[in-house]
């Protein structure tokens, strides 16, 4: 008889992040199966429907390892050349922002360098930062633009995310966030630089395939809720879906704008109002929690955490990666900051680097295991799945497989 599976784990524990009476959605003395990238089996051993050696070429003990589905970093800028380590030292000896912009740095410090790396540079610089997540329990992350702020640059970075998918074997959701910050050549042009992501860049990136979503900084230090209206707009237009950067630093009601559109996600949110909470809520919006830049930027406002859980926000977790406000290369440091400081459950954690960071993707076909879904999985050395949130740094992951594939 021809194995019908291509992979069997025996003698696991399974948080499989089903909605079931169950926490964390967990099997115990349970088996995974899969197949062609798809997981065939997860649930109790005793319900395998025949005998292991005969449904699959492969069969191991996991040793009572719990498996969860492959973590999903939803939020990232891992693409960039250089970094601000220094510029972190200018601050804690006393140098204020406005100073450290003047000497030319903060993120044009970043554009510069990132323009000026080639495809090939900046992809050997930014690759180690994706192998770190991966590492970690990462098969699927997001990787957006916005070092570049001009169509050459904005379009390499992305080309470069797609070939880190290719190199690391896990899937890369790019997109496109050319309203991130007003670049040099259009200093007290700010309205001429909107025309350009709208009118030349944004068409183009559409027209090569490169964006899979559209991104914008609704901010007073970035772009206002009127000028990400238009770029959303044209990114209806070209048919592709929004997600914003919203309510960071103060309260522009960035995340009723981003519902308004059927945004996938609100990101950040410290500011969110009620009625941004409900519009989320309406919408199926999903909030984004990133810690690491609260954390690193030392704010004390944390998201309206209460109002989320109270209205039925899904929540997922991030972990930013980024050159100037969360140098971080971990999301499972993330999911700790997230229980520290945003108070969130390790379950709440978890699901949001599962199942809803798919959401705020626009995935329905990872995140949970279940029958039918990719075959993401980690099998990790901790006695509870309480223990990816516990702990602050350390190697836990044993085993990481993106669509039936060891990463």
């Amino acid at each position: 008889m021809n194995p019908i599976w291509d992979g069997l784990l025996l003698d696991c524990r399974l948080a499989t992040m089903a909605d079931t009476d169950t926490a964390y959605g967990a099997v115990e003395k349970a088996a995974l199966g899969w197949k062609d990238g798809k997981i065939a089996f997860a649930g109790p051993q005793s319900a395998l429907p025949g005998k292991p050696a005969e449904l699959a070429a492969r069969v191991e003990s996991a040793g009572n390892a719990w498996i969860t589905p492959g973590l999903i970093d939803c939020h990232t800028h891992l693409v960039f050349a250089g970094n601000r380590a220094e510029e972190f030292e200018l601050r804690l000896n006393g140098a204020s922002y406005q100073e450290i912009a003047r000497r030319g740095g903060g993120i044009v410090s970043t554009v510069a360098k990132t323009r000026a790396a080639s495809e090939a540079e900046l992809l050997a610089q930014s690759l180690p930062r994706a192998h770190a997540l991966a590492r970690d329990g990462v098969t699927t992350l997001e990787i957006k633009s916005g070092y570049g702020l001009n169509l050459e640059t904005e379009a390499k970075m992305l080309r470069v995310a797609h070939r880190i998918g290719k190199e690391l074997g896990v899937t890369v959701r790019t997109t496109f966030l050319g309203a991130h910050a007003v670049p040099p050549e259009f200093a007290g042009r700010q309205a001429d630089y909107v025309d350009e992501v709208c009118v030349r860049m944004l068409p183009a990136i559409a027209h090569e395939g490169l964006a899979d979503a559209v991104d914008a900084f609704c901010e007073g230090i970035a772009f206002t809720p009127s000028e990400v209206r238009r770029v959303f707009e044209e990114a209806r237009a070209l048919g592709l879906r929004v997600k914003l950067h919203a309510d960071q630093l103060s309260d522009l009601n960035g995340a009723a704008l981003a519902a308004e559109f059927g945004a996938l996600s609100a990101d950040h949110l410290e500011y969110t109002n009620e009625s941004g909470v409900r519009a989320m809520a309406a919408s199926g919006t999903v909030a984004v929690m990133l810690p690491a830049a609260f954390y690193a930027l030392r704010e004390t406002r944390p998201p309206p955490m209460p109002a989320f859980r109270e209205h039925g926000v899904p929540m997922a977790v991030a972990s930013d990666v980024n050159p100037g406000t969360s140098p971080i290369l971990s999301l499972r440091h993330a999911m700790n900051m997230a229980c520290t400081l945003f108070r969130m459950t390790p379950e709440e954690a978890l699901r949001g680097t599962t199942v809803n960071a798919a959401r705020a993707l626009g995935l329905s076909d990872r995140g949970i295991l279940q029958v039918g879904k990719r075959s993401d999985f980690v099998v990790w050395n901790v006695d509870h799945p309480a223990g990816l949130s516990y702990w602050i740094g350390g190697d836990f992951a044993r085993r990481v497989v993106a669509g039936g594939h060891s990463v």
